[in-house]
């Protein structure tokens, strides 16, 4: 088994109100409802999308 690291997501605020892209960022990242939970592969293209939308996420 490889020893991937691996980031958590949880969207705590709703993205009702926010811009398309930022909308479409979240469900890139596999978020859909209000406290979902992701767990992705740490990868510069992961924690952009998480920067992007820093506001809307918590990373656990």
């Amino acid at each position: 088994m490889s020893d991937k690291k691996t980031l958590t997501v949880k969207l705590v605020r709703s993205v009702a109100g926010t811009r398309e892209d930022h909308r479409a960022t979240v469900r890139g990242l596999g978020l859909r409802k209000l406290n979902s939970t992701r767990t992705l592969e740490d990868t510069p293209a992961v924690r952009g999308m998480i920067n992007k939308v820093a506001y809307l996420v918590q990373v656990l």
